[in-house]
């Protein structure tokens, strides 16, 4: 364990501790999980190994889009998972396919959509929506996420907007982990002027500069939500894993990861 660790977190192992109680062997807990919560997942999984012995089996993609490795692209062909951490509107839409246990569902975090610059250049507007459709409107190229934050943006937003014929020409769909990139990366790269994405999947992308959300008026309302697939062959240890995520004493963790948490 690394040294430093602050009190609440060395209390989330013994919390773990106690959810774990009773089980008699360790088992290989198998999760899917999008990259929004993943820099969370990152730094909390290891202490829940370490304080219940199981194991985490990572898979990550997309929460929903075209791309063969999002989650409901995986589970449909039949890849194994216990439990899934993704956009909470993906999550019910696999609770309707039967792909998830719909009863199982627990909200871990909202999450709210932002832009990013390159380092160096000019912050544009984007407080109000009047600013923000100037900005679209005048940017030489856009880059947005493939998941849930991009699919909103193309299919919503910039309809919404007025906007979508005039940008679609200035405009790509950015392909995330794990075999991707953040949408950051490309901006860093100078391959877009501006990049949407989960301010989660911003902020810790070097080479950019974090220019804001964008405005109430037009942010969805999303949440990161886990759980347990309908095959589940570790539903205990899947469940104390989403009762760890979801607990008071992780709310630091994932306030630092860009998130916000739905438990104080």
């Amino acid at each position: 364990m690394k040294p430093g660790l602050p009190a609440r977190f060395l209390a989330m192992i013994g919390m773990a501790a106690l959810l774990m109680m009773g089980r008699a062997s360790a088992a290989d807990v198998r999760v899917m999980i999008s990259a929004g919560f993943y820099g969370v997942y990152s730094e909390l999984g290891p202490a829940f190994e370490r304080a219940s012995g199981h194991h985490l089996v990572t898979t990550r993609g997309p929460s929903m889009g075209d791309s063969p490795e999002a989650i409901p692209a995986r589970l449909a062909r039949g890849e194994a998972a216990d439990v899934v951490i993704l956009d909470g509107g993906a999550a019910d839409e696999l609770g309707r396919r039967d792909l998830v246990r719909a009863d199982s569902k627990t909200e871990l975090a909202r999450s709210l959509i932002g832009m990013v610059v390159r380092a160096g250049a000019e912050k544009p507007d984007i407080v109000s929506v009047e600013t923000l459709r100037n900005t679209l409107l005048a940017a030489r190229s856009i880059a947005y996420s493939d998941s849930g934050s991009g699919t909103y943006l193309l299919t919503t937003l910039f309809p919404k907007l007025g906007i979508a014929e005039q940008i679609a020409g200035r405009s790509r769909k950015v392909r995330g982990p794990p075999s991707g990139e953040p949408v950051a990366a490309v901006v860093a790269r100078g391959e877009a002027e501006i990049g949407f994405q989960q301010v989660s999947e911003l902020i810790h992308v070097p080479g950019v500069t974090f220019v804001g959300t964008i405005p109430a008026e037009v942010q969805p309302t999303t949440f990161f939500a886990g759980a347990l697939t309908r095959n589940v062959q570790q539903p205990q240890a899947a469940s104390a894993l989403i009762r760890f995520l979801s607990s008071a004493e992780a709310a630091p963790v994932i306030s630092k990861a860009g998130l916000m948490p739905l438990s104080k």
